[in-house]
């Protein structure tokens, strides 16, 4: 059974079956055209012994001690035209003579308990009959058959010892890459040998060198990710402890007020850079991502209710366009923090006016936000999707992972980001989905 749970074991069981029945097939059909052949011989040897004697007058005393013999299978009778019978032979067991009224050709007679093939003769002078045992025709047919078939029943054992090693030898290399991947350790994510693989087999091994690939990249990004995510995390958490030795040492009054102050700013700093952080995280490729029926319209308006208290603060317009409901399949958490994060840098980044319009363009969903800031010049504009990469000259506080969340999510909810020039003046950033999402 352990067998059959191997690719080798189940082709050979299969070709092995497959041959047997051929080798049924081929044996049978063999065994019955060599008993028709050994049947059609038979006959022909007993009309050439009734044609031998035909043209015969008595039979010499030697040739009827050879056709008395024993071990002779067949019987010979002649008469003359007026019914003398000039021969009989008669081998042990037959009781009973072949009938005087001759069956000129090919006939079957039942005498002395059993069957009999006879072929009968006639010359202007003589009637021949010769008759022969079916019993005895049916035996040496029999063997004759089956020695034909011998040959088959020898080579079957012969042909699956082939069959299995040729099996293993088409399977070398299948198992050659098993070897390689088991003998790895956890970290090695190198392409595994597909030289000499069949064709059904190296699309598979390429495909699993391409997760391989696919694996190292993600892995080599997250180790990025924590390492930038360590330094980025250095800084405030040394402002804290420094702040948190002023507050200890400052005198109770406006001194530790001020300090108190700083120590909470930079707590919320901290806090903030620790949920982008979990956000890219719940964003990156691989992470699971929940999704559910949802209106963008919707999220649009709660990502921009997020933001209102800071706009209002930093007297910035803030608007909504979302004339009608938007439904779409995805992960409303994921959506909601990439448009808040687009929302929040107009904001911060110096703009008056933010326009955010939730609607269906060339029949795709669209979430758009303009504004009338310094926006991002066109060769910055593909750096800055990188983590941790703030705008050159800005003095606006961030950790510049807002557009790397908003790429992370966008991506993860089949859609793409595109920053253009906005009509306002500022930039406009766009999450676009494929027509008909």
């Amino acid at each position: 059974m352990k067998l059959l749970n191997t690719l080798r074991g189940r082709l050979f069981a299969l070709l092995a079956a497959l041959g047997t029945v051929t080798a049924l097939a081929v044996g049978g059909a063999t065994y019955v055209s060599v008993r028709a052949e050994a049947d059609e011989l038979f006959d022909y040897q007993l009309r050439q012994t009734a044609l031998s004697l035909r043209d015969q007058g008595r039979v010499a005393r030697d040739e009827a001690a050879a056709l008395a013999d024993p071990n002779f299978d067949y019987v010979v009778q002649i008469w003359s035209l007026q019914g003398l019978e000039l021969y009989s032979s008669r081998p042990q067991g037959m009781t009973e003579p072949l009938p005087a009224r001759a069956v000129l050709g090919y006939s079957n007679l039942h005498l002395s308990g059993q069957d009999w093939r006879v072929f009968g003769a006639a010359t202007p002078l003589r009637v021949v009959q010769v008759a022969q045992p079916l019993a005895v025709r049916q035996r040496l047919a029999a063997v004759a058959a089956l020695r034909s078939i011998v040959p088959v029943a020898i080579a079957l054992p012969f042909v699956a010892a082939l069959v299995w090693w040729l099996i293993g030898v088409s399977l070398a290399p299948l198992s050659r890459v098993a070897s390689a991947a088991g003998t790895r350790h956890a970290n090695a994510l190198d392409a595994l040998p597909t030289a000499g693989l069949p064709g059904e087999v190296a699309p598979l091994v390429d495909a699993f060198n391409g997760l391989l690939a696919r694996l190292a990249t993600a892995f080599d990004t997250q180790r990025s990710f924590v390492a930038d995510a360590a330094h980025e995390l250095r800084t405030p958490l040394t402002a804290l402890k420094l702040q948190l030795g002023l507050l200890r040492d400052s005198a109770p009054g406006p001194e530790q007020d001020d300090a108190i102050a700083r120590l909470r700013g930079g707590i919320d700093r901290a806090v903030r850079l620790v949920e982008q952080l979990l956000a890219l995280a719940r964003a990156e490729p691989g992470a699971a991502a929940p999704t559910q029926a949802l209106d963008l319209a919707d999220i649009a308006r709660q990502a921009v209710a997020d933001v209102q208290p800071l706009a209002d603060r930093a007297g910035v317009a803030l608007t909504l366009d979302a004339p009608e409901p938007l439904p779409l399949e995805g992960d409303p958490q994921a959506l909601r923090s990439a448009l808040r994060n687009l929302i929040d840098n107009a904001v911060k980044y110096g703009a008056r006016s933010v326009q955010v319009a939730a609607l269906r363009a060339a029949g795709a969903p669209l979430l758009r936000v303009d504004d009338d800031g310094p926006g991002i010049p066109l060769e910055a504009r593909e750096r800055v999707f990188d983590r941790f990469q703030r705008g050159e000259g800005t003095s606006a506080e961030g950790s510049g992972l807002g557009l790397a969340i908003v790429q992370a999510a966008a991506r993860q909810q089949g859609a793409g980001v595109r920053l253009d020039t906005s009509p306002l003046g500022g930039l406009r950033a766009e999450i676009r989905w494929a027509a008909g999402a």
